[in-house]
C-alpha cells in the first residue's frame, strides 16, 4: 500500500514539474522563434515539436540498441509505433477539449485560426514519411538493402522538411513574431541586458532557458515514466501493452500540455504545428532506428498486427481530421475530438485482446488489428 502511495506521489510530483517546464519551454522558444527571424510555422513545427520529442525518442533508441531484456525489441517497436498514434488521436483530442475550455477567453473561440499552409505541409510530410516507414515493413526481414534505402530516405526527407519550414518563413519570421510576447521568465539572470532592455533579452539566456526547460522535461517525463511502469507492472499489464498504450502517452502526452498554453494564448498555428510537427518527426527519425536496427521486428505479421494496426489508425485518424477541415476551409476545435473516438476504440480493443474477449492475446498475435 505504502509503495503504491509512493508510485501515486511520483506521478503528480512528476506532472506538476512536467507542466512548469511546459510553460517555461512555450515561453522561450517563441522568443528563440523572434531571435532567430522564424515564422510561427516554423517554430511550432520545427523547434518546439523536436525540443519536445526528445524523451519518448529515447525509449525505442535504449530499448532497441543498448537493452538486451527478452522483449526489448518489441518494445521498442511499439514504442515508435504508439507515439505517431498517440499524437494523431489522443493529443488532436486534449487540445480540441482545451479549445473548447477556453473558448470563452479566445478571440475566436471555438475555431482554429491556423496557418492551412503550415498544416498542409506537415501533414504531406507525414502521410509519406510514415507511408514509406510502415511500407517498409512487408519486406522480407533478411532484406535488409530495402531497409537501409528506406531509412535513409526518411532522413532525407526529414532534413527537407525543416528545410522548407525554415527558408520559407524566415522572411516574413519577425512579423509573425512581433506581438506581445510575455517577458522571457529567465530575463533577470543576464543582468547587464536586463539594465539596458528588459524587453528584450540576448539569445544566450534565450538558449539557457531552453536547455533548462527540456532538461526539466525530460527529468520529469523520466519520473513519470518510472511512475507509470511500477503502476502497470502492480496491476500486471504486459509488456507490449506498456509500448504501445502507456509509454506514448507518459512520454508525449505531458509535453502536449505546450499546445493547451498556446490555444489559450490564441496561438492555435504553434499549438497544432507542435502535434503535426512531432508527427513528422517521430514518422521519420524513431522509425530509422526501428528500420535498421530492430529490421527482424519491424516487419508485419504474426504477432504484429495490433502494432502495426495502430499505424494504419494512425493514418486514418488525421486523414479524417484533417481533409475535411480543408474542404470546410476552416477547423473547428471540436473536429479534433474525434482522434478521441479512434484512441478509446484502439484502448478497449487492445484491452479486450489482453483478456481474451476476441479470443487472443497481444503477444501472441493471433487477433490482429
Amino acid at each position: 500500500m505504502a509503495s503504491a502511495m509512493t508510485d501515486v506521489l511520483i506521478l503528480l510530483i512528476s506532472l506538476v514539474l512536467i507542466l512548469f517546464a511546459a510553460e517555461l519551454f512555450t515561453n522561450c522558444i517563441e522568443w528563440m522563434g523572434r531571435k532567430l527571424g522564424l515564422g510561427e510555422g516554423a517554430v511550432g513545427s520545427v523547434l518546439a515539436a523536436v525540443g519536445t520529442a526528445l524523451p519518448e525518442t529515447l525509449i525505442p533508441i535504449i530499448a532497441i540498441i543498448f537493452a538486451t531484456g527478452e522483449g526489448a525489441h518489441e518494445v521498442g517497436v511499439g514504442a515508435i509505433l504508439g507515439a505517431p498514434f498517440m499524437l494523431s488521436t489522443l493529443a488532436m483530442f486534449v487540445t480540441g477539449v482545451g479549445v473548447l475550455a477556453f473558448r470563452a477567453r479566445r478571440a475566436t473561440g471555438t475555431t482554429l485560426a491556423v496557418d492551412t499552409g503550415v498544416l498542409s505541409h506537415d501533414l504531406r510530410y507525414f502521410f509519406v514519411g510514415y507511408g514509406l516507414a510502415i511500407g517498409a515493413a512487408f519486406l522480407p526481414s533478411d532484406l535488409l538493402i530495402g531497409r537501409w534505402i528506406v531509412a535513409i530516405i526518411l532522413i532525407g526527407l526529414y532534413a527537407w522538411y525543416v528545410r522548407g519550414h525554415l527558408s520559407g518563413e524566415t522572411a516574413e519570421g519577425a512579423a509573425d513574431h512581433s506581438g506581445d510576447l510575455a517577458p522571457l521568465r529567465m530575463h533577470r539572470f543576464d543582468r547587464n541586458a536586463h539594465r539596458l532592455d528588459p524587453s528584450d533579452p540576448r539569445l544566450r539566456v534565450i538558449a539557457l532557458q531552453v536547455l533548462a526547460s527540456v532538461g526539466l522535461i525530460i527529468v520529469g517525463a523520466v519520473f513519470f515514466i518510472d511512475g507509470v511502469n511500477s503502476v502497470a507492472h502492480a496491476l500486471g499489464v504486459s509488456e507490449v501493452l506498456l509500448a504501445l498504450v502507456i509509454a506514448p502517452i507518459a512520454t508525449e502526452l505531458p509535453e502536449k500540455f505546450n499546445s493547451i498554453i498556446w490555444v489559450r494564448q490564441n496561438k492555435d498555428t504553434l499549438a497544432l504545428g507542435n502535434i503535426t510537427g512531432a508527427m513528422v518527426f517521430q514518422s521519420a527519425i524513431p522509425t530509422v532506428v526501428g528500420l535498421v536496427f530492430a529490421a527482424d521486428t519491424w516487419v508485419v505479421g504474426q504477432g504484429s498486427y495490433v502494432a502495426f494496426g495502430s499505424a494504419a489508425l494512425a493514418l486514418i485518424a488525421t486523414a479524417v481530421i484533417f481533409i475535411p477541415a480543408r474542404r470546410r476551409g476552416g477547423l473547428d476545435g471540436k473536429h479534433l475530438l474525434v482522434g478521441g473516438v479512434f484512441y478509446l476504440g484502439y484502448l478497449l480493443f487492445v484491452i479486450g485482446l489482453i483478456a481474451g474477449v476476441f479470443g487472443g492475446t497481444v503477444s501472441d498475435g493471433s487477433a490482429s488489428a
